[in-house]
């Protein structure tokens, strides 16, 4: 092959990429919401790490459309198939393929939006970009592209909890109604896995489910925010200077559709404290080591874990497909005023909980394998406090 096939070939397989996620630990979603199937390619797993079927229907049951109440209409089984990379209930250290057949597809309600583009979607930037769309869910646009996501945390997550690390997230607001945080109110763990909204509190609960009734009544739709915790985490996991732990989280997170922020700890509140007031004071810990006395940098500093809990927050938008009319344009360049029909989430915070864990999982499970490498000889425990 001549140096200019190969720099063309090169060229050509950077410009195809983005549905592909890690470095080590790389994941491949695959899929579209109404096609046959979606699902994942996960490379680079370990050999000798105990994974089941249930392992990954158990993080997709928490996801899958139907869980999230009041919230969501579409139902899905999320029946997922591991089709390789595991035998006998261990990982091999091949690929490990996942398929999720999409069973529920409803495409005759996107019948009328072929030709217009909806406020709020990707329709037109995906034809702007390729020229062509699959207008049927947004094809691969759509939420429903997380469910190979959360299947691929799952095998993420096995990993991390043979480190002692586990991954938590819940919804902390939904429709500009606030759970209490922890330490707070009525806040419970407990509670954000026996309601549908994943909030901590069957208060804030109750009051969110009335919002988003009124919401479908209307046709409408609300944003929220949902917070994540890392816990177990060594300090030194992080990648300077571009792969810094958070900006690895951040582009994460920040890859999900509905996602327009995220922060860290303090986050932008940090921008009105004094440094004085900012700063985690670092303290001796009882068992000998080293402590903060308090975590206002989320568990990271100049991009690397500092032991202390990973915590953030991401934003996510009102849900795009309403029923309310909008103005919009077609094809032909005309002006349209349409309705969106269909099964439409009024909320996506709820599923986006164990998409968030997910993603979470991806990267520190990919930063912990690399983090073998930093330092020659076996390397020391660096957990906080030790």
């Amino acid at each position: 092959m001549s140096c200019a096939m190969s720099v063309k070939h090169l060229y050509s397989s950077i410009i195809m990429a983005g549905n592909s996620f890690g470095t080590l630990f790389r994941v491949t979603t695959f899929g579209e919401s109404h096609g046959p199937a979606i699902g994942c390619v996960v490379d680079g797993c370990p050999a000798g790490l105990a994974l089941t079927h249930d392992d990954v229907r158990r993080e997709l049951a928490r996801r899958k459309p139907g869980g999230g109440g009041a919230a969501t209409l579409r139902r899905e089984d999320d029946d997922a198939e591991i089709l390789s990379g595991v035998f006998e209930g261990q990982t091999l250290g091949t690929p490990i393929a996942v398929l999720i057949r999409n069973k529920s597809a409803r495409s005759a309600d996107y019948d009328e939006l072929r030709d217009v583009y909806r406020p709020g979607h990707a329709d037109w930037t995906y034809e702007a970009k390729y020229g062509l769309r699959d207008h049927n869910g947004g094809g691969r646009a759509s939420a429903r592209e997380t469910a190979g996501r959360v299947a691929a945390g799952a095998v993420a997550k096995r990993l991390l909890a043979e480190h002692g690390i586990a991954v938590r997230a819940w919804c902390s607001s939904i429709a500009d109604i606030s759970a209490p945080a922890e330490g707070e109110g009525d806040f419970e763990w407990e509670e954000a896995e026996r309601n549908s909204f994943r909030v901590p509190s069957r208060e804030s609960a109750a009051r969110i489910m009335q919002k988003i009734e009124e919401l479908r009544a209307i046709g409408d739709s609300a944003g929220g925010i949902v917070s994540c915790r890392a816990t177990g985490l060594p300090a030194g996991l992080g990648e300077p200077v571009f792969d810094k732990l958070d900006a690895l989280v951040a582009h994460a997170c920040l890859s999900l559709g509905a996602a327009k922020g995220i922060e860290f700890g303090s986050g932008f509140g940090s921008a009105a404290l004094n440094g004085s007031q900012n700063n985690d004071t670092l303290v001796p810990a009882s068992s000998g080591g080293k402590s903060f006395a308090g975590n206002k940098a989320g568990g990271v500093l100049g991009g690397i874990s500092n032991g202390m809990p990973l915590e953030f927050r991401v934003a996510f938008k009102p849900v795009p497909s309403i029923s309310t009319p909008q103005m919009t344009v077609a094809r032909d360049g005309t002006a349209r005023n349409i309705s969106v029909k269909g099964r439409h989430d009024v909320c996506v915070c709820p599923r986006a909980v164990s998409v968030v864990e997910a993603m979470t999982a991806l990267v520190l499970a990919d930063l912990l394998l690399q983090n073998r490498c930093s330092r020659l000889g076996e390397r020391q425990g660096a957990r906080h406090g030790e």
